[in-house]
């Protein structure tokens, strides 16, 4: 009998040893891999200049993008394989459960198969530039074997790197946050701030004011037309907030081709030529705009629960089973997935019923050529018809150009809409009378070109505040079909009370600008820190001291008042529920966190700001811990943190990649630029993972090279990749 137990013991192992193989290995033998782009030798040289920014030079531009790929990886192949795994549906099986959500979302979205269907359309330069960075990306790989982290990854092609376009563009403007409502049977969030901006009218805001004195997630922008300039520069500052890690963490670089395509900025992983910056001629820079894109409609669905009603006829909803792939350790268990699709588009069903979505810019590509062909634009009317496109389905445009034109461009790829209906709203998914099909005009989007002021700002804020006094736009004359969304930051807010303040605006001016710490006295926050003022400490002796201690604030937060740390931690929470829309925290509970945070980690409620905020990178010989200044929703951006086990706040998202372009009297273009670590973000061997750490902290940039001859004593390197 004993023998029996044992052999039936040992052949249940035997059977369990047999499935764990199979959960470590089933995953890349299931995986297909496309065959790589044709042959094709690509005449690339490859300079690094002394802070480790790659500089391309290519004959051709598919020759420039095959060396973006290559440089790209030798500073952040881990990142990149990421990227090439979510356009496969394979990141769950890299990173596990958050990975699987982006290879459900790729499911859901159908961005394989709008690839797969449009892909061969696409004009042959843009296919040629795609195929050239997937041979990069597998020149790389080739060479570095011991660097891949998943089997079955290489070789990609040009379809992998445009997928990667589609399905993350609809997340810039807030799809994510649909879907995360609807998966977890919560209602979707709102879409809009209300009727009218929820800050002051520009004309508030004093033209004489002091501002010296006055009072989450985002980006700054700020251009300056030669009327406005001290100098009769046109000014672009490039100030958008991403994570400083990750797969849309930005990289700078420089590029030169053969034909004439010059370009010096930054990109993202898995993007083949720079997506902001500036050529020879003109420049521009983005900022995140959330007007309303996203309409949802509740299915009437039949009793078989796979039928729906829709113009009085009962129609399949469509269904497709999908197998997410996501790691648990050295596993990865095969986790089956329902996606639905009806007339409208997408659909979630939970337990409040079936939820279609219609999305600005879904289902197609067009993204790729649109930033492509606006790289090569050479004046304001090559670069409009650029954006005429519409591809991309939704960001602010802030530009500037060697002619002394700037403008900005409330860029969106806004869905026909009806009249009668609440778009804001759920809607009645069972009639056509509420969907209309096609994107409004290009005439049609919102746009400031040429204010009489000679500034533009925006900082993810209203497009109706962002020139001053006299020269808005009017909300009256676009359409509030568009949804155009009419919340402000203190950033947004603080920007144009600074510019609109200073009538001849120095270089020094503007880098004074952009490093402000300033929180407006005509803000939304100042509303809130109102609140936290009038907290009742019902005898809590450390609320009281709290507010004691705020009492003192001087409203900045550059290092030198007691109280920034404490007034920090305050507008964060503030920024939690004031950017997403939600409603307002409650003050005094707030305010006691905050207290009881510092006073747990620091033994006091006034720690100095440096010491509270943090830039760390390590580990390594290069790891850097340094003291920042600057705040959430403040022009000096410290967006986003993580709580360290010492009680500091190490900052991971905010001011990231600064970049400052002038165009002086002859036309002619200069830049300077930073990062908050360094070129090598992944790379703790490098002397480059954290050589302009210092620089970023101290609010100092390094020169941009943007010339090939500005280069000659300033390199490291020169090869062929």
């Amino acid at each position: 009998m004993m023998r029996k137990v044992a052999k039936g013991l040992l052949g249940l192992i035997g059977l369990l040893v047999v499935v764990a193989i199979g959960l470590m290995v089933w995953e890349p033998l299931a995986a297909s891999t496309p065959a790589p782009p044709p042959p094709h030798r690509y005449d690339t040289v490859i300079a690094r200049d002394t802070f480790g920014v790659p500089h391309i030079f290519g004959k051709t531009d598919p020759d420039v993008a095959y060396g973006v790929a290559y440089a790209h990886a030798e500073d952040d192949f881990s990142t990149l394989q990421e990227a090439i795994a979510m356009s496969r549906g394979r990141l769950g099986a890299l990173t596990g459960q958050d990975g699987a959500k982006v290879d459900y979302a790729l499911a859901l979205l159908g961005a394989r198969a709008t690839v797969d269907r449009d892909y061969d359309k696409q004009p042959a330069d843009v296919r040629a530039l795609l195929d050239g960075y997937a041979s990069g990306l597998n020149h790389y790989a080739e060479r570095h074997p011991g660097e891949v982290r998943m089997r079955k990854l290489f070789p990609v092609d040009g379809r992998d790197i445009a997928t990667g376009f589609v399905l993350r563009t609809p997340f810039f403007f807030g799809l994510d946050q649909v879907l995360g409502a609807l998966s977890s049977d919560l209602p979707p969030p709102r879409e809009s701030a209300g009727p009218t901006p929820d800050a002051p009218d520009p004309k508030a805001i004093p033209a004489g004011q002091d501002a010296s004195e006055g009072n989450m997630n985002g980006s700054n922008a700020f251009v300056v037309a030669p009327k406005r300039s001290a100098d009769r520069f046109t000014r672009v500052v490039s100030n958008s907030h991403q994570p400083w890690k990750g797969p849309v963490a930005w990289y700078e670089l420089v590029i030169h081709s053969g034909t004439g395509w010059n370009f010096a900025g930054a990109t993202f992983p898995g993007v083949p030529y720079p997506v902001l910056g500036h050529n020879e001629r003109l420049g521009w820079t983005n900022t995140v705009n959330r007007p309303d894109l996203v309409d949802v409609y509740k299915l009437s669905m039949e009793q078989d629960g796979t039928h729906y009603r829709f113009d009085g006829k009962s129609l399949p909803l469509q269904s497709t089973r999908v197998w997410l792939p996501v790691r648990f350790g050295p596993f990865v268990l095969p986790i089956p997935k329902t996606v639905y699709r009806a007339v409208q588009g997408p659909v979630i069903v939970n337990r409040n019923g079936a939820f279609a979505m219609r999305y600005g810019g879904a289902d197609q590509l067009r993204m790729v050529e649109e930033y492509y062909r606006l790289t090569r634009a050479q004046d304001f009317t090559q670069w409009q018809k650029a954006l005429a496109i519409q591809g991309v389905s939704a960001t602010n445009f802030l530009y500037g150009d060697a002619a002394g034109n700037i403008a900005y461009f409330y860029n969106a790829a806004f869905p026909n809409r009806k009249q009668g209906f609440d778009y804001r709203q759920v809607l009645p998914g069972d009639t056509s009378r509420d969907l209309m099909a096609g994107t409004v005009p290009w005439a049609q989007v919102p746009r400031n070109v040429n204010p009489a002021s000679g500034f533009l700002a925006n900082a993810n804020n209203t497009p109706f505040q962002s020139a001053g006094e006299g020269s808005e736009m009017n909300p009256a004359d676009w359409s509030p079909l568009l949804g155009i969304e009419t919340d402000t930051t203190n950033r947004g807010t603080r920007a144009v009370e600074l510019m609109g303040q200073d009538g001849s605006i120095s270089d020094a001016d503007l880098h004074r600008i952009k490093y402000d710490t300033g929180v407006s006295r005509l803000s939304w926050a100042a509303r809130w820190y109102d609140d936290l003022a009038r907290v009742d400490a019902k005898g809590d002796k450390q609320i009281d001291a709290a507010k004691a201690l705020m009492a003192k604030w001087n409203w900045r937060f550059d290092g030198n008042n007691p109280a920034e740390a404490l007034a920090a931690i305050l507008l964060r929470a503030g920024q939690s529920w004031h950017y997403v829309r939600k409603p307002e925290k409650i003050p005094r509970e707030e305010l006691a966190k905050a207290a009881a945070y510092l006073a747990k980690h620091f033994g006091r409620l006034d720690p100095p700001l440096g010491q509270v905020l943090r830039l760390r990178q390590g580990p390594g010989k290069y790891a850097v811990d340094l003291p920042l200044d600057g705040a959430p929703d403040v022009l000096r951006a410290a967006s986003t943190w993580d709580e360290a086990p010492d009680g500091r706040l190490v900052v991971k998202h905010g001011d990231s990649f600064v970049m400052f372009m002038a165009w002086d009297k002859a036309g002619r273009v200069s830049s300077t630029s930073i990062q908050p670590y360094g070129a090598a973000t992944t790379r703790p061997g490098s002397p480059h993972y954290t050589d302009q750490a210092a620089l970023f902290v101290a609010h100092r940039t390094k020169p941009v090279r943007f010339r090939p001859a500005d280069l000659r004593g300033h390199t490291e390197r020169v090869y062929r990749p």
